[in-house]
């Protein structure tokens, strides 16, 4: 069955009209000029209701569009129904934008809607009370233009937002806004602002107090140390408090390690930026490494070096020297004797890659991801056995940081560990 709509239905009302004309004409005996007039008609017809059509698009107030007739029902109608089409649409896009305009109103942290060019689109009520930002009026201005920040547009052309912008707030003192940018749909981006104001002061709170009870604790622990000393010397031999006064002055040199230690992490956090432009080196400073190595090994491991010579790289000695050394001890503290460890300084495709790799115990994975945290050991017992304090592989990440570079760590229970990192390429010496 056709619809009343269809082409088939229209073409079958044309056809039944030309054929009334041609009837009436051949009763009145003039076929040409009923079928001409009949012809103008129908024109003049389809004229009117297009022209109610147009009338209707264009100045009509209404809603609705008019009722038609004939062949213009269906056109009218169809028009109808993709209003209520386009009606439920525009309901169900409005719902939607709703729900996530109530959703970003309750996020913890200012958002704000950027197009491609960095205009404002959208921000929330938290974006306004954080950022400063005034909406709607707002709407359609450059981000840079309201948050005039030389770092902070230098960041946005730069187009790079892998890392997040700290942006310290000149107009509220102390507060510091943590900034992250990350693109989504076609060309627009997604501005998320923290205010992370708290956590940088417990930071600061936290190495503060770890220097200075570091620097505090030098002093007694020197006391302490000199008056050991002095009773060692004055034990007679064979007495039962010697052993007693060994251990306590290894204990006493394990913790004047830690303060060293926790000394050194601390200058290298506070360090906010490490010039870059120094050439190091590298085979002059590996060499006393592999002289610490030996003297470390006592013969006991079988150790291997192979460094590429004339590789250098821009960086900081001391540093680096740290990250090197303690990867080098660990290895040698954390295998057995008898077990091999080789040291590698070589030029790889990302860059160059100093590794240790030792045939000890092993690293079980629920470990790997904690081992740069301060003060975390695998195993409590055998560090203390072995004199490890927990912090230098802590000192090791924050010494690479400095160095765009990251602690990689490969290891497998029974097989041994793997520790590198790579020194990316624009530090090399090409040279």
């Amino acid at each position: 069955m056709f619809d009343s709509y269809s082409g088939y239905r229209l073409l079958s009302r044309l056809v039944l009209f030309l054929l009334l004309c041609y009837v009436v004409g051949l009763l009145v005996g003039q076929v040409l000029w009923v079928m001409l007039i009949g012809c103008v008609g129908l024109l003049f017809w389809h004229y009117k209701q297009l022209s109610r059509l147009n009338y209707w698009l264009w100045r009509d107030k209404r809603l609705t569009p008019p009722n038609g007739s004939g062949s213009w029902e269906g056109i009218f109608n169809g028009i109808y129904r993709l209003q209520g089409k386009n009606r439920r649409r525009v309901n169900q896009l409005a719902y939607l934008l709703t729900r996530f305009r109530q959703g970003a109103e309750a996020l913890p942290d200012a958002a704000v809607v950027l197009d491609s060019q960095n205009n404002i689109l959208w921000c929330n009520k938290l974006a306004q009370l954080l950022l400063g930002l005034v909406w709607p009026q707002d709407n359609g201005q450059r981000l840079d233009n309201l948050i005039r920040h030389p770092d902070f547009s230098r960041y946005l052309k730069q187009a790079n937002f892998d890392e997040p912008f700290e942006y310290h707030d000149t107009q509220n003192e102390g507060r510091v806004l943590e900034i992250r940018i990350m693109g989504y749909g076609s060309g627009q981006r997604l501005l998320i602002a923290r205010d992370v104001t708290r956590i940088r002061q417990l930071e600061g709170m936290r190495k503060e107090f770890v220097a200075n009870v570091s620097h505090e604790l030098k002093t007694p622990l020197t006391v302490l140390q000199g008056y050991l000393e002095m009773l060692q010397e004055l034990a007679e031999p064979g007495s039962p408090s010697i052993k007693a006064m060994d251990q306590m002055q290894q204990q006493t040199n394990r913790m004047r390690s830690m303060v060293e230690q926790l000394l050194v992490l601390s200058r290298i956090e506070d360090a906010s930026a490490v010039a870059l432009e120094t050439k190091v080196n590298m085979p002059v400073l590996l060499d006393p490494l592999r002289e610490e190595a030996h003297a470390l090994a006592m013969g006991e491991y079988e150790l291997s070096f192979d460094f590429e010579p004339k590789l250098n790289i821009y960086g900081n000695e001391m540093l680096l020297r740290s990250a090197c050394s303690n990867l080098i001890s660990n290895a040698i503290r954390y295998t057995e004797p008898g077990g091999k460890i080789e040291i590698s300084w070589k030029r790889v495709a990302l860059g160059a890659q100093f590794s240790v790799t030792d045939t000890g115990e092993g690293i079980a994975p629920q470990h790997l991801t904690r081992l740069t945290e301060r003060f975390y050991r695998v195993d409590s017992a055998r560090s203390r056995q072995s004199g490890g304090s927990g912090l230098g592989l802590a000192i090791t990440k924050h010494a690479l940081s400095h160095h765009q570079s990251d602690l990689n760590i490969v290891s497998r229970l029974g097989r041994g560990s793997c520790f590198s990192f790579i020194i990316p390429k624009h530090l090399i010496d090409q040279g």
